[in-house]
């Protein structure tokens, strides 16, 4: 059980780590359930775990968690892509999330991640 984190996401959170100017913070990861779009991710680079997050290591990058959002993203895949007509983040959930509508033809639970409201902790 878990999440998995594709190479292309992690390769992406170090970048960001990076530019954050402290390449040995962490990324917190805060998901909500979400209707039609999925599950709702929002990214922030912390400088060390908030009081109550679960704190994994995935290939040397460091992710804080709250237990409901480490819930939520259970069995879930984080990816990245940089491609030109859908650059970003998505999440793939193999247990649905999404609404019950059978029109959108994409993966099930799939959503696309906003990191343009990135935003660096305290």
């Amino acid at each position: 059980m878990g999440m998995t984190i594709t190479q292309a996401a992690l390769k992406f959170m170090r970048r960001l780590l990076r530019m954050s100017g402290n390449p040995a913070a962490g990324i917190r990861l805060l998901a909500s359930p979400g209707g039609c779009s999925g599950t709702s991710v929002e990214f922030s680079v912390e400088a060390a775990a908030p009081k109550g997050d679960v704190t994994t290591e995935y290939e040397g990058v460091t992710i804080h968690m709250p237990p409901a959002t480490q819930a939520l993203l259970d069995l879930c895949t984080l990816d990245f892509s940089d491609a030109a007509h859908a650059s970003g983040f998505t999440v793939q959930d193999p247990k649905g999330g999404g609404c019950a509508c059978s029109g959108a033809g994409g993966v099930a639970g799939a959503a696309v991640v906003d990191i343009s409201r990135l935003r660096r902790g305290p």
